[in-house]
């Protein structure tokens, strides 16, 4: 049984304010010693970063489409062990979920599966008494969604919030915090959302601070509290990687990281260790070598092109990479991955693993995807279908190549990315824990070498 005390914080629509009144909850209750277990549902990897400043564990998402919900309650339990407290941002607004598929990924249906209270975070900066008519909608929508209470963001004055507390009086649902209008808290945005923790370090600390005090002013922790312990026990198992077997050889999988490649979900190295890998992370734009012994090599996504003159520079491990490749050893590669084994990135030399040039573009390609694995790799056997997600404002010419890595199924049929020798490189995000044969058979490959 989990009975992890926990909250949904979720909003009518994005640019609510939810993930300042998330990562600012997370910083508030941390700073009165509660080992508070962060989560993010969808297949964001920017938010987690700022959760994990926050509260100084892992950062996990909960992504129904990608991982299925059976796997929803499991993940949780597995990433709040032994918390006080866990706190959940959610994607969008409260009830949008996968295009097209209903109620499929959306914060509701997480709440749902975690049997979890919501509070709904409302940017009341143009409307008073229509405020409870809006938090009444949400409520009454699916009956099986407990919205516990509002916090009200962006209120502009001691009459406002008055009039905004008289309306909600009349809807039954507690007011639990109420946020002044103020300048925004310097959370830096760019093409794909906020500029990832990595990058920003010192100033990145400043602004998960300042959440948190923006929250610890305007909010009643102890109300939220005991909202949060008012959540029922999930008779669910935690989820937990298949601990490989200690006398076998433990290959070295590097995994990279740094500021360009900061794109990465916690469970993954978790599998490869589970798996029987020794996981050792290297910065492309720090280190010239890769690490002693590497039999195989993971590459994420992030933010080469903020990078690609750094990363261009470091000639030393670009040939190592591409010798590496060359040699047949398994090499994974997503997203930003990607783009570093291609030839070249917006006209700056990269490792010339592929025989493809990519650049930024003005579109943005966004979305869920279902796929189907083309031909065998170390990652998986022709025919393995898998559920991802991409997110990226990059081309990659040609974007397939003889060999290609998935067949796409929606929203269009198309082929996308390389698999040749040991590589498999693509765009697409995957979450390894819905499919931990992935992870398996990858270390498998690299235990063959």
């Amino acid at each position: 049984m989990v009975n992890v005390p926990r909250l949904v914080i979720a909003a009518p629509a994005s640019g609510s304010g939810k993930t300042t009144v998330a990562t600012g909850l997370m910083a508030a209750f941390a700073a009165r010693g509660l080992a508070v277990s962060p989560h993010k549902v969808g297949p964001d990897y920017i938010d987690p970063g700022y959760h994990s400043l926050a509260t100084g564990r892992p950062g996990r998402n909960l992504d129904a489409y990608m991982c299925g919900t059976d796997l929803i309650a499991p993940l949780f339990a597995h990433g709040s062990a032994g918390c006080d407290l866990a706190v959940v941002e959610g994607v969008m607004g409260l009830y949008d979920g996968a295009s097209g598929q209903g109620e499929l990924a959306s914060t509701a249906q997480v709440a749902k599966l975690l049997r979890a209270p919501v509070v709904l975070v409302v940017d009341a900066s143009s409307q008073s008494r229509s405020v409870a008519a809006l938090v009444h909608g949400f409520a009454s929508w699916d009956p099986e969604v407990r919205i516990g209470g509002v916090i009200l963001n962006k209120v502009a004055s001691d009459r406002h919030e008055a009039l905004l507390r008289d309306a909600l009086d009349e809807s039954g649902l507690p007011v639990l915090g109420v946020i002044r209008r103020a300048p925004q808290v310097a959370t830096p945005s760019r093409h794909l959302g906020l500029v990832p923790v990595a990058e920003r370090q010192g100033d990145a600390v400043d602004a998960v601070r300042a959440m948190g005090e923006r929250v610890l002013a305007g909010c009643d922790l102890d109300a939220l509290m005991a909202l949060a312990r008012s959540a029922p026990a999930l008779p669910d198992e935690a989820w937990e990687p298949a601990y490989a077997v200690v006398e076998r050889p433990r290959p070295v999988v590097a995994v990279a990281g740094g500021a360009a490649f900061t794109f990465a979900y916690a469970e993954h190295a978790e599998l490869l260790t589970a798996a029987g890998a020794e996981v050792v992370v290297f910065d492309p734009l720090r280190d010239e070598k890769l690490p002693a012994g590497t039999a195989g090599l993971v590459i994420g996504g992030g933010f080469p092109e903020m990078y690609a003159p750094e990363l261009s520079a470091n000639e030393p491990l670009r040939r190592a990479v591409t010798e590496l490749a060359i040699g047949g050893a398994p090499v994974a590669a997503e997203c930003a991955g990607l783009l570093y084994l291609a030839r070249e990135l917006d006209g700056k030399p990269m490792c010339g693993v592929l025989d493809a040039e990519a650049r930024m573009s003005e579109r943005l390609t966004l979305g869920y995807r279902q796929a189907v694995a083309v031909s065998d790799s170390p990652l998986a056997v022709a025919g393995t279908r898998m559920r991802g997600h991409e997110f990226h404002r990059t081309v990659l010419e040609p974007g397939a190549g003889t060999t290609p890595a998935w067949g796409m199924h929606q929203p269009e049929r198309r082929v996308e990315g390389y698999v040749q020798r040991g590589v498999h490189a693509s765009y697409l995000h995957t979450h390894w824990a819905a499919a931990p044969s992935v992870a398996h058979r990858f270390v498998e490959h690299c235990r063959a070498r």
